[in-house]
């Protein structure tokens, strides 16, 4: 049996193809941080060994939550929920937090750099599900007000990405569990409204909605960002200049081995290169999604969806804020990106969704 089952899991797509692009990642992160990484830390591949360590990491959480049968996270929801709540109030204690850039998202815990707001990507999936197993005509309030909880302490961070992902996510698990179509116009309508007046009140967002509309408006400020990936993505065309050769790895592009990462990639390995990444994606996309329409279970149809969808929302608010389809967020590209509470969360939901998947198949026979 267990032989068995480590045959399973070697040859689960929904393992293999992020592990593949994990690993490749890893290749794309020494190209795209070792110029920064040897000015700052004297060590070119400073950021190779720690996201090479996580990856470690990660693939224990993957294991566990594969092994773990799914049901028991029903059990667990409730503590899951509350150690995030507790991990997202940390963040704005002095002394604990690391500030980047304005943002307060990361906790520094023995040696350790978490951002809990990562965390509450997989503690909200597996809460509402479990929450959502059963039907309740009066949960549309708690619902509101558990969410609003959440994506409030993360907008104070600020990370406005992040909040969005998580509404969309919860908002979609919400009307799959059988939610009226008019819960879904109040809440639309209102989050519409929230989001038009964060934008509205706050000069840094609202100008990076004025160079999302406009990119050549300032090109020395907040459009240089956008610029610089427009750099790298033009100076890739169809085949890239080769890997080892970028050029916007010097410096140019910020966040060159986080979140615009896919810019990288594109001046290595051109259109080619990332089409084969979005080939990836898609293939991911479409065997998981198979695999899941299938489940019976409605604690497993519900777990599966919301992360599906949680996956598919980050790849693609990321790719569009890359070829300009949406304004830069800061959201990471999953399972290529740097970052070890991303990439921890990430194993962790496809370790569900595995698990997932062997549990109904097991049952189909």
């Amino acid at each position: 049996m267990g032989a068995k089952n480590k045959g399973n899991f070697l040859n689960n797509l929904t393992f293999i193809i992020p592990f593949i692009l994990t690993v490749f990642g890893i290749f794309m992160i020494y190209e795209a941080s070792s110029i920064s990484a040897s000015r700052i830390f004297n060590d070119t591949f400073y950021f190779v060994k720690h996201q090479s360590g996580w990856l470690v990491l990660a693939i224990g959480v993957f294991l566990l939550f594969y092994n773990l049968d799914y049901h028991l996270l029903h059990g667990f929801s409730l503590l899951m929920l509350l150690g995030n709540l507790f991990l997202l109030l940390l963040v704005f204690l002095p002394g604990l937090y690391s500030e980047v850039l304005g943002a307060k998202r990361w906790l520094n815990i023995g040696g350790f750099r978490l951002q809990p707001s990562e965390f509450t990507k997989l503690t909200l999936i597996v809460y509402l599900s479990a929450w959502f197993t059963n039907k309740e005509k009066e949960r549309f309030l708690a619902f509101i007000l558990l969410t609003s909880v959440l994506i409030g302490l993360v907008m104070l961070q600020p990370d406005m990405g992040t909040a969005f992902i998580l509404g969309a996510m919860a908002s979609f698990l919400y009307f799959l569990s059988g939610a009226p179509l008019s819960h879904f116009l109040i809440l639309f309508s209102g989050a519409l409204s929230i989001g038009g007046l964060m934008i509205l009140t706050s000069p840094y967002r609202l100008q990076r909605v004025i160079t999302f509309l406009n990119p050549a408006s300032d090109l020395q400020g907040i459009g240089y960002h956008i610029n610089q990936i427009n750099i790298a993505l033009s100076l890739g065309g169809w085949f890239g200049v080769g890997f080892g050769n970028s050029r916007q790895k010097f410096q140019f592009l910020p966040e060159a081995h986080t979140d615009s990462i896919f810019a990288i990639i594109g001046e290595n390995f051109g259109l080619i290169g990332t089409s084969l990444i979005l080939g990836a994606y898609i293939v991911f996309f479409i065997h998981t999604f198979k695999q899941i329409r299938e489940v019976k279970d409605r604690l497993g149809f519900l777990l599966g969806s919301g992360i599906l969808l949680l996956i598919l929302l980050q790849v693609l608010v990321n790719l569009g804020a890359m070829v300009q389809l949406l304004p830069l967020t800061g959201i990471p590209l999953p399972f290529i990106s740097y970052g070890g509470s991303s990439l921890l969360t990430f194993y962790a939901l496809i370790g569900i969704l595995a698990n997932i998947i062997k549990h109904n198949k097991r049952h189909a026979k």
